[in-house]
């Protein structure tokens, strides 16, 4: 058995591919990259085929997690018939990802949820977009998107 993941932000430079390759390294170290395919995508198209905001891929990189393959993309209506999971890093994000699957007529039986609803009451709800802000920012997003994984690959390990 497997499993699908998909990490969704506004323009899929920042937060979304931060946790595709944070938690692409976690399934990796744990042996599951065989059974659990990650990917990430954005619900706007202004950066598609570009490569993570130098500054995100910066910090991953201070931290061990490599980013330089990644180029983002617009989610689209079949991700929702591709993915089991489809985790947003923000309520604009999930409400637009609501939007997009009813009007795909996709699948009920995805998951979709924040990212961070994984820590429950135990931390935030959004992953901050740190785009406009400082380099503090992207290490702050960091810290959220590793503690989130670790629960994530948990909870999917229970699946597999």
């Amino acid at each position: 058995m497997s499993v699908s993941i998909l990490f969704v932000c506004l323009g899929n430079i920042c937060r979304s591919p931060t946790a595709e390759a944070v938690f692409r390294q976690r399934v990796i170290d744990a042996g599951l990259q065989e059974r659990i395919r990650i990917d990430s995508a954005g619900t706007g198209d202004w950066h598609i085929g570009k490569a993570p905001d130098r500054r995100a891929s910066a910090a991953a990189a201070g931290r061990g997690y490599a980013m330089d393959d990644l180029r983002a993309r617009q989610v689209s209506g079949d991700d929702f018939q591709r993915f089991d999971y489809v985790l947003a890093m923000d309520d604009n994000n999930l409400a637009d990802l609501e939007d997009l699957r009813a009007a795909a007529g996709a699948c009920e039986d995805v998951v979709l949820a924040r990212f961070l609803d994984v820590l429950g009451d135990a931390g935030p709800r959004e992953v901050p977009d740190p785009y406009y802000g400082g380099d503090d920012g992207f290490d702050h997003v960091l810290n959220l998107v590793e503690k989130a994984s670790d629960l994530w690959l948990e909870r999917l390990r229970e699946r597999l």
